[in-house]
């Protein structure tokens, strides 16, 4: 089998952020040397899966699209792929191992999602059988509904606190910085 495409959401407006922070994009903000986006980035070059980036570009004939458009175009545009991983770009500290696990566990099921201590987190893994529903998707959702039609889903227990830490807020980013400077 081949690897499945992580496709990385990067197309939000950054709302709840930008009120709380004179306007700064989150995924423009730093974390150690980079930006969030940048250290996402690097995380899924060196998971060596295939990758494709959602940014408000691609998005731009959609002005009033949430997750599920972005979801749903990400997925639209590597409909060849045996299946995807579906991973927000605010989530700067999940660790390349959770991206593989995820990515191995989809050989063998249909819906994968992450847990750090009973917390659901990202990347979702979806086999290539879900590409249909969410293609489909619409709105802020997200894929609910597709995780939703196949439960129950496969849950691994993963040691990574960062596929649960995103950074909607200065202090969720700050809260990511701090454990950024531990690693």
């Amino acid at each position: 089998m081949t690897r499945p495409v992580v496709i990385v959401l990067a197309a939000g407006r950054s709302e709840r952020f930008r009120a709380a922070s004179q306007g700064q994009h989150k995924l423009q903000a730093r974390i150690g040397p980079r930006t969030v986006l940048e250290t996402v980035l690097e995380t899924v070059r060196a998971s060596g899966l295939p990758w494709h980036v959602v940014d408000a570009a691609q998005m731009a004939d959609r002005p009033n699209a949430g997750m599920g458009d972005s979801l749903a175009c990400g997925v639209a545009a590597t409909a060849n792929a045996p299946g995807w991983l579906i991973l927000p770009a605010d989530l700067p500290l999940v660790q390349t191992i959770t991206l593989q696990r995820v990515a191995q566990a989809l050989q063998e099921h249909t819906v994968v999602v992450p847990e750090y201590h009973g917390q659901r987190g990202h990347p979702v893994g979806f086999a290539a059988a879900c590409g249909p529903a969410l293609m489909a998707l619409a709105g802020d959702g997200g894929a609910q509904s597709v995780v939703a039609a196949h439960a129950p889903v496969h849950r691994i227990a993963v040691d990574d606190e960062g596929c649960v830490l995103d950074v909607d807020t200065p202090e969720a980013l700050q809260a990511a910085q701090t454990l950024w400077q531990q690693r």
